[in-house]
């Protein structure tokens, strides 16, 4: 199919680094439509009336509770939101898809968890890879929640390295069905699934190849006991053994030894929709603290009134709005780019896997700052309620716990960061991004003499925006650079790898905040926006400190002499303040407001 072509205002995946984007062109929470906004409304009211009420449930491992409740949730439709309406789905966009993993996601990890599985990766593979006869053959079944799927990658000697499963596939003598033998572990909905989708090897092939493979005792498949976790409960979590399992060979999934792209395609997916998933926990998480801190005297003071406890406020609800700023915002380029690739011919299937593909870089972005914003909000959480927090009675310690493992889903967050930046430079060698351009006109500035002129700053965000900019220098400057000097072999450097990745994530982390504070004020005013603007300073500040620290820990690791001297000073230039922001006053505004209004309100 021929490339499409690029639209001025389109900013592809990963050319946020090198290309101005206006914030016209970003989408944001304001701009959800009515119909977004009565789904968003129906998935809070099933949430706030089924699962956050009956935490307790989730917390003593009531499994069959969990499906329960996601049978109602096949009867509501929300597993349904992304199938196409030809196999009983309701055909909505990319956007809607994560706004729904958003909203329900936010009471429980343990359902959390077993929503994303069944409707990501339980179903996903077969929407995208299946063909005609298997989607109409299970498809619906999975939309409606009469069935559940599951999806069986790992094994005890392939996490990371997901293609060096041992599980293996062999053809019988008459050519109607494998035979599949092996061990799969963590599988989630393992206990009450219908359907798995399983990634087995064929011979000697190099790559893993995937099956449909229905649930039966009678068809060689046995499960060891529900796995004690850490956090997310009530999840069902399995190892599941095959054992000589006959699956007929119309239930290969895509085509052989495609298993690894399947796997692969399918996490890009689950990462934003996991960063989506972590945002109304953050909601919760800090709605809960500011009622508690509303209500909790001490010194015959709300404690809330206390600036140590209202700096922890304002920082988790900064890192909550980013969140929200950044993940819709690539939810709705992803869906964009889907529509474009659909208008020139592409099917659904083509379309959706090329147009998630293309923003790969942003997904492992999201999916590493938004697990460890939700890891961190729940632990001043408990803070906030001091011995209370600690304990079970309250939601805060199980939010806790069960934050912790979006750090390890997905592809752990040491695997993403240094996903985001090698695919980055594979997309600047293959011609996507220009980052030759831009970093050598870097290394030209910093070869020549600084500009001594005073800005004019009277414009709102006009500083923000040029520093967005020196940010997006400094990142070019030490990538540009690591990669002049380990070339090919820059996959080697992890720790630079994953300092490099810091940057590049507070780099779109806080220019998504930007974007969306800049737009909202055009339509509100800035008076009216005041907590907004006041978040994404704050998030800005705490980005260029970041991207300071890991900038100077990367240009040492491979810099030295005059070179290094001349890339530190280039880094202090590029993260350097006119006016550096009042930190103090920036939080004072963003608490006052959500102590006044006794909720997360943005």
């Amino acid at each position: 199919m021929a490339e499409i072509a690029t639209d001025k205002n389109v900013t592809r995946g990963g050319q946020f680094l090198v290309k101005e984007t206006k914030c016209e062109n970003v989408f944001t929470p304001e701009d959800f439509s009515e119909e977004q906004l009565m789904m968003r409304d129906s998935v809070t009211e099933f949430v706030d009336k089924e699962i956050w009420p009956n935490k307790d449930r989730f917390e003593k491992k009531d499994y069959a509770f969990t499906e329960a409740c996601m049978k109602k949730a096949g009867e509501l439709g929300f597993l349904s939101v992304a199938v196409p309406e030809t196999y009983g789905g309701m055909g909505m966009g990319f956007v809607n898809t994560v706004l729904v993993c958003d909203y329900i996601s936010g009471a429980t990890g343990s359902f959390s968890t077993a929503f994303g599985a069944h409707t990501g990766i339980g179903t996903m593979p077969i929407t995208l890879y299946g063909t005609e006869q298997q989607k109409q053959k299970y498809v619906p079944k999975l939309a409606s929640g009469e069935w559940f799927g599951a999806y069986c990658l790992t094994e005890p000697g392939a996490g990371s390295d997901a293609n060096s499963g041992k599980t293996k596939a062999v053809l019988s003598e008459d050519g109607k069905h494998y035979s599949i033998t092996g061990q799969k572990m963590w599988i989630s909905n393992a206990g009450f699934c219908s359907v798995f989708i399983v990634f087995a090897r064929i011979g000697d092939d190099k790559n893993i190849t995937g099956f449909i493979v229905e649930n039966s005792k009678d068809n060689g498949i046995s499960m060891n006991e529900e796995e004690h976790k850490l956090g997310i409960r009530a999840s069902s979590t399995r190892q599941v053994f095959f054992n000589d399992t006959k699956v007929p060979v119309e239930n290969m999934l895509s085509e052989r030894g495609n298993g690894f792209k399947i796997a692969m395609n399918a996490l890009n997916v689950g990462r934003i929709k996991l960063a989506a998933a972590c945002l109304d926990a953050q909601r919760r998480v800090t709605s809960g603290a500011i009622k508690y801190a509303n209500e909790r005297i001490q010194f015959n003071t709300p404690i809330s009134q206390f600036g140590a406890i209202r700096a922890k406020l304002a920082d988790m609800a900064t890192a909550c709005y980013a969140g929200e700023s950044a993940t819709y915002r690539a939810a709705k380029d992803i869906e964009d780019r889907i529509a474009a690739r659909e208008a020139e011919g592409a099917t659904h299937q083509e379309a959706e896997l090329k147009g998630v593909e293309e923003y790969a870089i942003e997904c492992s972005i999201l999916k590493v700052a938004v697990s460890e914003d939700v890891q961190h909000c729940a632990d001043e959480g408990i803070q906030i309620f001091g011995g209370m927090g600690f304990s079970e009675d309250t939601p805060m310690e199980s939010a806790w716990r069960d934050a912790r493992i979006a750090r390890i889903y997905e592809g752990t967050n040491e695997i993403n960061r240094m996903l985001s930046v090698g695919m980055l430079i594979k997309k600047a060698m293959k011609g996507h991004v220009d980052l030759l351009g831009p970093a050598t006109k870097v290394q030209e500035e910093l070869m020549g003499i600084p500009d001594f002129n005073n800005p004019d700053y009277s414009e709102l965000f006009a500083e923000e925006k040029e520093m967005i900019a020196k940010l997006k220098k400094a990142f070019l400057m030490v990538a540009g650079g690591a990669v002049q000097k380990y070339g090919p072999d820059l996959d080697a450097h992890q720790q630079l790898l994953m300092a490099a990745a810091d940057m590049l994530i507070e780099i779109y982390m806080a220019e998504s905040s930007i974007l969306r504070t800049e737009k909202l004020v055009k339509t509100k005013g800035d008076s009216n926006a005041a907590e907004q603007i006041a978040m994404a300073k704050l998030y800005l500040y705490n980005a260029v400190d970041i991207v300071t620290l890991k900038g100077k820990e990367s240009v040492i690791s491979f810099a030295e002499g005059d070179e290094q001297r001349m890339m530190l000073m280039g880094l202090r230039r590029f993260t350097k303040y006119t006016n550096m922001p009042n930190i103090i006053a920036l939080k004072e505004t963003i608490t006052s407001k959500l102590v006044a209004e006794n909720e997360y309100c943005f």
